[in-house]
C-alpha cells in the first residue's frame, strides 16, 4: 500500500508546479468571493493531509481561486523527507485567528475534533477524504467527495485492503510526473525517515499521529506509530503508557489507545494503559492484553482496521 502511496503524494506535489494537463472530472467552483481559501488537512499532519493540501491548492488556483495550502501542526520526518524530495516548501501553519465565516477546504478529514476549534463557523466549500463520514455539517452547499481509497492524494489526482486499483493504476499516470525512477529505494529511504524518532518525547511520539473520535458520545483518542525499528518504542513502553494517561487527563478523553505498527512483520502491539481500554479491547478485537499490550495482528489501518471494530463494540451496547 505504501509504495503507491508515496508515489502519489510525490506526484501530486509536483503537479502543484507543473502544468500538464490531467484528465479531470470537472468541478464546480463554489468559491463566491475572491478572499483567500484556506486549504488544510487534519491536525497531527501526514503525508497524505499535507500532500493532498498543496496539490488541491494548487487545483482552485487553477480554476481561478486564491487558495492556499496549510496545515495544522509540525511536519513529521518522513513528511519532511517527501517535501525535501520533491523541493516544495512547507505550508504555512494555519492561524487560530482565521476570522468567522472563512471559506475553507477540507482533505483528509471531515471530522470537527480532527480539525481547527472554530471549524463550525466556517464556511466548508469543498471536503476532499478517505475515511468514514464523521459528524461534518456545512452552512451551504459544498463539493463533497469520498472515494475508498488507500489516500486523499489519489482522489485529488483523479480530479484534476487499502490499497484499491484505483490507486494503483494512478501510479502509472504519476510516475513520470513524480520523477521517481527507483521507487524501491524511494519507499526505503521514506520508511527510514518515517521511523526516526530520534529527539522526540515520549509526547511527541504519541501525540505525532494521532486523533480523537467519538464513539456512542464517549471521547477516544487512537494514536499509531508506523517503524521499522518497533523494539526502539517497546523500549520506552512504560514512558509511552504514562503519556498516555497523562494526555488521557489533559483531554479528558474516556479511552486512549497507541498502536506500535511493526512495518516488516506488518504487526500491530496496541499499548493498553488501563481501564476502560482493557475490556474494550479484549471484546472488540477478541484478543488478550498481556502486561498492559495486545497483539492485534495484521490490523495495520486505523481508518479500516481499528476504528471499525470499536464502533461495532460501542454501537451493540448503545
Amino acid at each position: 500500500m505504501i509504495g503507491w502511496y508515496v508515489l502519489s503524494v510525490v506526484a501530486i506535489i509536483q503537479l502543484h508546479r507543473s502544468s500538464i494537463a490531467v484528465n479531470a472530472i470537472p468541478i464546480a467552483s463554489q468559491v463566491r468571493g475572491s478572499n483567500e481559501v484556506a486549504v488544510f488537512g487534519h491536525l497531527n499532519p501526514d503525508t497524505d493531509s499535507i500532500a493532498t493540501a498543496i496539490g488541491y491548492a494548487a487545483l482552485l488556483r487553477s480554476m481561478g481561486i486564491n487558495a492556499k495550502a496549510y496545515r495544522l501542526g509540525d511536519l513529521n520526518k518522513e513528511t519532511e523527507f517527501v517535501l525535501n524530495t520533491a523541493q516544495v516548501q512547507s505550508p504555512d501553519v494555519l492561524s487560530e485567528d482565521i476570522p468567522d465565516g472563512s471559506e475553507v477546504v477540507l482533505v483528509d478529514h471531515n471530522e470537527r475534533l480532527q480539525s481547527i476549534h472554530n471549524l463550525a463557523s466556517m464556511n466548508i466549500t469543498y471536503v476532499i477524504d478517505h475515511h468514514k463520514l464523521g459528524d461534518l455539517t456545512t452552512s451551504q452547499p459544498g463539493y463533497i467527495r469520498f472515494e475508498p481509497v488507500g489516500c486523499t492524494a489519489t482522489i485529488r489526482a483523479k480530479i484534476s485492503v487499502t490499497t484499491t486499483n484505483d490507486d494503483r493504476n494512478i501510479v502509472t499516470y504519476l510516475q513520470p510526473i513524480s520523477g521517481i525512477t527507483d521507487l524501491q529505494s524511494y519507499v526505503d529511504n521514506l520508511f527510514e525517515a518515517k521511523s526516526d524518532l530520534a529527539g522526540l518525547t515520549t509526547e511527541e511520539i504519541v501525540l505525532r499521529d494521532y486523533k480523537i473520535f467519538v464513539f456512542q458520545n464517549q471521547k477516544w483518542g487512537i494514536g499509531v506509530a508506523e517503524t521499522w525499528y518497533p523494539d526502539y518504542l517497546l523500549n520506552q513502553k512504560d514512558e509511552l503508557l504514562l503519556e498516555m494517561v497523562k494526555e488521557k487527563g489533559r483531554s479528558n478523553l474516556t479511552g486512549i489507545l497507541f498502536s506500535i505498527i511493526d512495518i516488516l512483520n506488518e504487526k500491530n502491539l496496541m499499548l493498553i494503559p488501563g481501564e476502560p481500554e482493557n475490556t474494550v479491547v479484549r471484546a472488540a478485537f477478541n484478543v488478550d492484553v498481556t502486561d498492559q499490550m495486545a497483539d492485534l495482528g495484521a490490523r495495520l489501518s486505523r481508518k479500516l482496521q481499528i476504528i471499525p471494530p470499536l464502533e461495532v463494540y460501542f454501537n451493540k451496547r448503545a
